[in-house]
């Protein structure tokens, strides 16, 4: 934070410096307590809602609604912000409200601040009040940077105009350098420092690319960069590969992947990713016998960034400017999360015509053709990441989100058609709220029951989980795809609720998540997996387990005993019990199965032409007495 010059006027200090980042409404690190208001029209318009971004719910309510909005429309009214200490204020941005059924937002206003919150001075231009324009619609936010920044402890933003027909009702981010102050108790409590020595800033794509190279060039060893296609612009999707034998399938060893940025704008999980794969580069390098376990024993693919073309449009405009939907889509306006095919109802409607097991089964459920056709609304990254999900043998992937801070599991559609939220759990319900507790519960704020609510859903209630479908129904997601046609367990991980948080805020986001994506790693091991190296590679249908074409099958279990049935075209069908401990590690499960009496048969008849076997008369006599004694 640079101050380039200084000048004393009355009781405050103006200085001329660099912009300011964000000082935390959006994040959340304003309090509530912290935000006044001259007047509420009610409570759910409060001053506690004058937030950037924060979103109303479905249905606007008393608690809940999307701005704060003054009790009455006129010029006295004022949104006020207690930063605690003296902050150096360098701009504000405004947005109008948050609603489907309101146009509220305000055109143009002051700025006063104050050291005791008793006397107010306004900010000027030259002898004149300094009036700012504000926005145009509600949506797109508006920054102003002061002429020069000033030194206090309060500030106001006083409307003097809005959008005729609407009302006083904003949302709002002050820009703002706390000074050095280690008297400040309130300050160095909520300070989270990180020690991890990465590089902490938002990266454009060449810039994403440049670092997975840089990556690649420390740990050669254990690192390997690959595309699974292109988007729309022509960008290519780069994973980088984390293993001890990169590019190699292991017998043994399960595949695991972290997607992100399928919405371009929800930008904070890319940056988690590339922070994730420096940090179990340089820890390897430093012998973390931790991260050096879980390269030898899991092979690891890192996806940043799904949408790059949206990811591009909302870099462009910047962490504050992006509002709340730019660059969500790919550039031809498809929501890549909820662009795949509808599993659940084909699955569903065999269900009701009793096809299962019979007819198809519940896993493994093939692509409809239309959904592959030339004329399908389908993206090219969507098809990009079938394409790749189908050629590798995940077990447990993650795609990681933002705006909220809940960890989400199949179904993402509810059975009841017509109904916005049920509860629509699949057969493997409890390994499923497993896997996301196992993130959440390690999350520094996920399970905190006494955070703020990100919108208008205190998921912290719940343990910072949900069932998808009972938050909101969505067909076609990638969570239902992955588990229904490739059995591999796909969660959805909303990492904060800022989708662009600023870069000063990166390390403390970075040091709520690390120890989240790496427990969440850590659960593919917690498993069974089963080895039939006699009859490799024939795949044995063992319903449902994650295999591969060198016969290694797994199958996600939380620890307990297990009844496990083997059965293959031609052998016999074998049942034994499998046990998967608390222990970090797979469990093995070794089956050895025998050609059944009725594949022998067909074989001898293919091999004879199906005609009648005659055996010598001395053979057929040998035969007899064993077929007697064999009978009694």
């Amino acid at each position: 934070r640079l101050f380039c010059s200084i000048n004393i006027t009355g009781q405050f200090v103006f200085s001329l410096c660099l912009e300011c980042p964000p000082m935390g409404l959006e994040t959340l690190k304003i309090d509530d307590f912290q935000l006044h208001a001259s007047s509420t029209k009610r409570y759910g318009l409060g001053a506690h809602r004058g937030r950037l971004n924060i979103q109303a719910g479905l249905y606007e309510d008393d608690l809940y609604d999307g701005a704060w909005c003054a009790g009455r429309d006129d010029p006295l009214q004022w949104l006020e912000v207690d930063a605690r200490r003296l902050t150096k204020f360098t701009g504000v941005v405004t947005q109008g409200r948050s609603s489907l059924w309101s146009s509220d937002w305000v055109t143009s206003y002051k700025v006063m601040v104050s050291n005791d919150s008793h006397t107010w001075t306004t900010l000027k231009n030259d002898s004149a009040d300094l009036i700012f324009s504000a926005n145009r619609e509600k949506e797109i936010p508006v920054r102003n940077i002061f002429p020069l920044p000033v030194v206090a402890r309060y500030i106001r933003v006083n409307p003097r105009s809005w959008f005729y027909g609407g009302s006083v009702c904003m949302r709002a981010e002050i820009l703002g350098c706390p000074l050095p102050d280690p008297n400040n108790y309130y300050h160095r409590r909520n300070e989270v420092i990180t020690t991890d020595d990465l590089d902490f800033r938002h990266h454009s794509y060449k810039e994403m690319r440049q670092l997975m190279k840089v990556v690649n060039e420390m740990c050669p060893n254990i690192t390997r960069i690959y595309n699974i296609g292109k988007s729309q612009n022509g960008l290519k999707l780069y994973v980088i590969e984390i293993s001890d034998n990169p590019g190699e399938h292991e017998v043994g060893e399960p595949e695991f992947r972290y997607t992100a940025g399928a919405h371009g704008n929800e930008v904070l999980g890319r940056e988690l990713l590339l922070l994730l794969m420096q940090f179990m580069c340089l820890e390897y390098l430093s012998g973390n016998q931790r991260i050096r376990h879980l390269v030898e024993e899991t092979r690891i693919h890192l996806l940043p960034s799904v949408n790059p073309d949206g990811y591009e449009k909302a870099f462009e405009a910047g962490s504050e400017l992006s509002g709340w939907s730019l660059g969500r889509w790919t550039n031809d306006g498809i929501d890549i999360h909820h662009n795949f095919p509808d599993l659940n109802s084909i699955l569903w409607e065999a269900e009701a015509k009793k096809w299962i097991p019979r007819k198809m089964f519940n896993h493994h459920i093939p692509t409809p053709e239309w959904y592959l056709s030339n004329n399908a609304s389908v993206a090219l990254e969507t098809r990009a990441l079938i394409a790749w999900m189908e050629k590798m043998p995940f077990v447990l992937g993650g795609n990681l989100q933002g705006g909220e801070l809940v960890v989400t599991f199949p179904y993402d559609r509810t059975r009841s058609q017509g109904v916005t939220r049920e509860q629509t759990p699949t057969p493997d319900d409890h390994v499923f709220r497993w896997l996301a507790f196992s993130y959440a519960s390690t999350h520094r704020l996920m399970t905190d029951a006494s955070r703020r609510v990100c919108h208008t859903e205190d998921f912290a209630k719940e343990d910072g989980t949900i069932n998808g479908a009972s938050w909101h129904t969505a067909a076609g997601s990638m969570n239902d795809f992955s588990y229904l046609h490739t059995n591999c367990f796909e969660l959805s991980m909303y990492v904060g609720c800022d989708k662009f948080p600023h870069e000063s805020e990166l390390p403390e986001e970075w040091e709520n998540n690390r120890e989240s994506l790496l427990v969440f790693m850590e659960q593919v091991q917690s498993q069974f997996r089963l080895s039939d190296v006699q009859f490799a590679p024939r795949i044995p249908l063992i319903e449902p387990l994650n295999y591969t074409a060198d016969g290694d099958y797994w199958r996600l279990l939380n620890p307990g005993e297990y009844r496990v049935t083997a059965r293959a075209e031609g052998y016999s069908l074998t049942t034994k019990k499998c046990e998967v401990g608390y222990a970090i590690g797979a469990t093995r499960c070794d089956f050895t199965i025998g050609r059944s009496n009725l594949f022998r048969i067909r074989e001898i008849m293919e091999k004879y032409n199906k005609q009648p076997i005659r055996l010598p008369a001395r053979q057929l006599q040998a035969q007899r007495p064993r077929e007697r004694r064999v009978g009694t």
